[in-house]
């Protein structure tokens, strides 16, 4: 996340502005005319899905691939010189990658914007923007919650783009995970010279009643170089109601989303679900994005 707090704050004032067009309770051409290249080298639902959306909603049109295999890299293309076809082609580019770095690079050598949809285990920076969007809706405020991420905090890019973004709010974090998908070094490093009140633990129990939003993650299969590794930590951790019977009234539960069984469906008629109202969230979030790149404006 290369946004300061100033900047983000921005961003959601303008997401908050998107919500009844979001929503399709009111209509907008502000991009009509405007072509977004979705180019998504990696599988995505609610990513994809929603920056389609988000244009759409804005008037504007898309044109893309939802996995490579279908693209001339296939063919031994490289991901340059799919950038520079692209950029022939659209007005803002949308790219999930599964190479750490790959948005960054692509945005170096782009003429036009570039949105990072996701690299590899690095950030997805536009999920940090709707996970704050959801936190500062749901609860009213960011910085005055106490914030337990829970689950694949290693190779999770959500969780990475999210620390940062709220160890700028000052907001305390609670880490929960194995010893060996606990939050990588740098992250906790980063946060604390970021002045943010950070602690670790692999028990999700002992600190279940004291915090505000628990924001749950898959631990992912794909992500890991040795399957008998996954084995070994495989439903690490299980949302349940008998664990939320012990949480605040108000305590919400996220997930940035696919769920495996790591919150049980019996959680999603619960007062604490916000992780499917956290997904529409991705669409007014990723209308001011489109907006403020390609207008300067919300």
């Amino acid at each position: 996340m290369d946004f300061s707090r100033k900047e983000i704050e921005y961003v959601l004032d303008c997401a908050e502005k998107m919500v009844p067009t979001a929503r399709g309770e009111k209509t907008s051409d502000s991009l009509k005319g405007r072509i977004m290249a979705s180019l998504f080298f990696e599988v995505s639902t609610r990513t994809r899905l929603s920056f389609e959306t988000a244009m759409k909603r804005l008037g504007g049109m898309v044109i893309g691939f939802a996995e490579a295999s279908t693209t001339s890299t296939k063919k031994g293309e490289s991901l340059g010189d799919t950038i520079r076809m692209a950029e022939n082609y659209a007005d803002v580019i949308v790219m999930r990658h599964p190479l750490e770095g790959s948005a960054r690079f692509t945005a170096e050598i782009a003429r036009i914007p570039v949105i990072n949809g996701g690299d590899g285990a690095g950030h997805h920076p536009t999920q940090c923007l709707l996970d704050l969007f959801t936190i500062k809706t749901e609860r009213g405020t960011i910085g005055k919650n106490r914030v337990a991420m829970v689950g694949d905090l290693k190779y999770g890019r959500t969780v990475h783009s999210l620390a940062h973004a709220l160890a700028l709010f000052n907001t305390k974090m609670v880490f929960v995970a194995p010893e060996q998908l606990q939050m990588p070094r740098e992250v906790l490093e980063e946060c604390s010279e970021l002045g943010a009140s950070i602690s670790v633990t692999d028990q999700l129990e002992d600190i279940i009643e004291d915090i505000d939003v628990l924001y749950v993650t898959r631990i992912q299969k794909e992500r890991f170089p040795d399957p008998e590794e996954y084995e070994k930590v495989a439903g690490s951790y299980v949302v349940d109601c008998d664990l939320l019977s012990q949480a605040k009234k108000d305590m919400i539960v996220m997930h940035p989303l696919p769920r495996v069984n790591e919150i049980l469906p019996e959680v999603d008629n619960t007062k604490h679900a916000a992780y499917f109202r956290q997904a529409f969230n991705g669409i007014p979030v990723r209308m001011a994005l489109l907006s403020l790149v390609l207008r300067g404006e919300s």
